[in-house]
């Protein structure tokens, strides 16, 4: 059975993006040991990736190739019109929760979601994450879209490991408790 994994950055007042959804200010980040764990050991143990559907219009606005071609990318949306195409990119746009079910009883790699905080807050409520990985920016910017929005399903968490960055990141790690 697959696990959902959470791995985001956050500031340090428990934002994941500015109040209009931006997330420039990761832009200079320089973290060269955290982005090799992102992108070699994290990014290898996932083979599909979730994500609501302003995560999707954040990565899709910016002038970049889509970064996820090699994965397969399910989009939650409440839209079921006017859905761009996109390869290897699927919307859930109904019976998420069950289909979601379904994707971890397959075989296969890991689950990476992406994000945004009320997506994370959906599976979180549903028993549906199985671990977080937090990576606490050393910013603070006042207002923004939180990490974990306002109601929020109670959970225990045990912490299964952590590591400081010469940039100041510190990453934190953490499973469901049983």
């Amino acid at each position: 059975m697959k696990k959902i994994k959470v791995f985001i950055a956050v500031s340090l007042d428990g934002y994941i993006a500015y109040p209009d959804g931006g997330m420039d200010w990761l832009a200079g980040l320089n973290a060269p040991a955290l982005k090799e764990f992102k992108d070699k050991v994290f990014y290898n143990s996932i083979d599909t990736v979730l994500m609501g559907s302003g995560t999707y219009q954040e990565i899709t606005s910016s002038d970049v190739d889509w970064p996820y071609k090699d994965k397969t990318t399910y989009v939650l949306s409440r839209r079921k019109n006017n859905l761009p195409p996109k390869a290897n990119v699927s919307y859930l746009t109904e019976n998420v929760l069950e289909y979601i079910r379904q994707i971890k009883r397959q075989d296969g790699k890991d689950i990476w979601l992406l994000g945004g905080g009320q997506t994370i807050r959906l599976l979180l409520n549903h028993d549906l994450v199985d671990e977080l990985h937090l990576c606490y920016i050393p910013v603070m910017f006042g207002d923004g879209i939180p990490l974990f929005p306002s109601r929020m399903k109670t959970s225990k968490w045990e912490l299964c490991g952590s590591k400081t960055f010469e940039s100041g990141i510190l990453k934190v790690d953490y499973v469901l408790s049983a």
